[in-house]
């Protein structure tokens, strides 16, 4: 049995039901608090939180567990900065709680969910493994402590891990059981498919007056199926024996706003209504990761390349979450 926190959010409901067709048997944990329980479909599910010791200790005890994956967490960069205690308390010291949960098991395999913000500004574009990680806000130094953690429960007690460094997770489960599901949203891609419904009056462009061709900020998305079959192949790199790791996942191409919001229009046939807003302090003109090292060592290749394959399967789920 595979433990997945953070089982009803978005990318860890995407990495359970990709476990599921793969024959494993996922444990779902997961506090509700920006999850969803109709994400809860493929495993047995606890409703708990990682700040509940005896409920970890209890989980293990009750299910053989032989690797865990770890989703759990906070994401909101800009709470982050507000709020930095509430981070590092969630994301960092209830990891601390899992991995303590796991050595007392005898459980020494898992793979994080960490993020492209552990990079920090860029230097260099594509971003490499390699590439300097100098976070710039709590979230992203947050998730640099954990990859410390991680690396220093190797050395001293052979917990062997995969840390996955996503950049933008986009799209919706192609088979129309999972998608972006977030309150407050803040992913730009459902922004933009609300401003074409008219759930939202329009769309905010954070800055158009960046070094990039068309002046807006450009980012690699990649879809959230591709992302949870990444979980997999690690998940059964770790399994076959294989040493600890950090990878990115993204497409390797990045797309600027104007570019999205002009996809979206092409996928849905509608407009979508935009309103131009000075820069928010902290945004990389350009985020462009390689993922090549994943695509070598797991043998991992993203099955949605397009932009507009992308967006259709989010609009799909947008349609079938909003009734139009």
């Amino acid at each position: 049995m595979i433990l997945v926190t953070g089982a009803a959010g978005y990318i860890g409901a995407h990495a359970a039901k990709e476990l599921a067709s793969k024959g494993y048997h996922p444990v779902l944990l997961d506090n509700l608090v920006h999850g969803h329980r109709e994400f809860v479909r493929w495993g047995a599910f606890v409703e708990g939180d990682l700040a509940d010791t005896t409920l970890l200790h209890n989980i293990f005890k009750t299910y053989p567990i032989r690797a865990v994956m770890h989703f759990a967490g906070f994401a909101y960069v800009g709470e982050s900065v507000t709020d930095p205690a509430k981070y590092y308390r969630n994301n960092v010291m209830n990891t601390l709680n899992l991995l303590e949960a796991m050595r007392e098991a005898g459980v020494n395999k898992i793979i994080f969910s960490s993020t492209c913000a552990t990079y920090g500004i860029p230097g260099e574009i594509p971003i490499s493994e390699v590439h300097p990680q100098v976070p710039i806000n709590p979230y992203g130094r947050g998730k640099l402590m954990v990859e410390t953690v991680l690396r220093d429960f190797y050395a001293a007690y052979g917990m062997r891990h995969v840390v996955l460094r996503y950049f933008n997770a986009a799209g919706a489960d192609p088979g129309g059981d999972l998608g972006e599901w977030h309150d407050p949203e803040t992913h730009l891609i459902p922004l933009a498919l609300d401003a074409s419904m008219g759930r939202r009056p329009c769309l905010r462009i954070f800055g158009t007056d960046y070094r990039t061709p068309d002046g807006t900020c450009i980012r690699d998305y990649i879809h959230v199926s591709d992302l949870a079959t990444a979980h997999v192949y690690a998940l059964e790199y770790l399994i076959s024996g294989g040493q600890c790791l950090a990878l990115n996942l993204g497409n390797g191409q990045g797309f600027s706003v104007r570019e999205i919001v002009a996809a979206v229009e092409r996928v849905t046939g509608m407009g979508v209504p935009v309103e131009e807003a000075v820069r928010r302090p902290g945004d990389p003109a350009v985020l462009v990761g390689s993922a090549a090292k994943a695509r070598q060592i797991l043998g991992w290749q993203p099955q949605y390349v397009s932009i507009e394959e992308i967006i259709s399967t989010a609009w799909s789920w947008h349609r079938k979450l909003w009734g139009r």
